[in-house]
């Protein structure tokens, strides 16, 4: 009886943990929960360290195009990634008149398809340790990931560090980025 009590107790467990593995919460982004169930702009808006993103997204017109079926890959630079930009930068691509140059940019975070840190990792050993991906904007951009941390270096040279992977969305994923990903100009 011991033994049953023993084994119906560890298949309670196992149960539980593969229960708790099966909903694991998304990581919380800017001080706020991020929901697979909503898409990348619901959730972004909510993001107290994307504020600049959403406002340029909602400059370039493309809070459609993101709420849109996807399955995208955001590359989501935060508010001190943009203000690292030279001054100014920001104030001006966000003006009606550059609407074009800050859509291009934008683009250039943004994959059409949905790949996870895990799913870079193994594109990136079997290109020899980086993997070229084109982005919606049509830039180039090459993913590494090594000792479990994922880098984006754009066409100038630019890295980006992942800092939070794997933010599941209805529609893909967003990987927060340290770095403004910049198309060559």
């Amino acid at each position: 009886m011991r033994k049953l009590a023993t084994l119906l107790l560890a298949s309670t467990l196992a149960l539980s943990a593969l229960g708790a593995v099966a909903y694991a919460a998304n990581p919380m982004v800017g001080g706020a929960p991020m929901y697979a169930k909503k898409n990348i702009i619901e959730n972004a808006v909510n993001s107290k360290d994307h504020t600049t993103l959403v406002a340029a997204v909602k400059a370039a017109g493309l809070v459609d195009t993101l709420q849109g079926a996807g399955p995208f890959t955001v590359f989501a630079p935060t508010n001190e990634a943009f203000a690292a930009l030279p001054a100014g930068t920001v104030d001006t691509l966000l003006k009606p008149e550059n609407k074009d140059k800050l859509t291009k940019v934008l683009t250039c975070h943004v994959i059409a398809a949905k790949a996870l840190a895990a799913d870079v990792a193994k594109m990136a050993k079997a290109d020899g340790g980086a993997h070229q991906v084109k982005t919606v904007g049509g830039c180039q951009l090459t993913l590494k990931a090594e000792k479990g941390k994922v880098t984006v270096t754009d066409e100038n040279g630019n890295v980006a560090h992942v800092t939070i992977a794997d933010v599941r969305q209805s529609n893909g994923v967003i990987h927060v980025i340290d770095k403004i990903l910049l198309p060559k100009m």
